[in-house]
């Protein structure tokens, strides 16, 4: 079982900046994919960032170039600085860890309970 644990949501206006953590605790030696995920109201779940355990990044489109995924292995804490924000980033922001298989088969999933984000114009 593996534990995560969100913080960093808030109030921001449009243009300022935001940074989310996720603090992982329980089993996660076998974790090789770590995401942030947001819903806003009426919408379904998208995907942001992912990072995999050797470091790699990709970011949906509508992010690009202003949101970084990063993680602190030592800490076991992955974050998302939000830059140049805007009120369409507006939604409850979720923080995911996953365990693929060799032949990239999902073995676990593991969800936080959401940070809200609010980007006020």
């Amino acid at each position: 079982q593996v534990q995560l644990v969100e913080s960093g949501g808030g109030l921001v206006q449009a243009g300022g900046s935001l940074r989310l953590s996720c603090a992982a605790s329980g089993d996660i030696f076998s974790v090789n994919h770590m995401a942030w995920h947001r819903q806003a109201p009426g919408k379904q779940r998208e995907l942001v960032a992912t990072i995999t355990n050797r470091g790699s990044t990709d970011y949906a489109d509508s992010v690009m170039g202003r949101f970084t995924i990063s993680r602190d292995s030592a800490k076991n804490t992955i974050y998302l600085q939000m830059d140049m924000l805007k009120p369409a980033d507006t939604a409850v922001y979720y923080c995911n860890f996953r365990v693929y298989s060799d032949y990239d088969i999902l073995r676990y999933d593991y969800w936080g309970q959401g940070t809200q984000v609010t980007v006020s114009s």
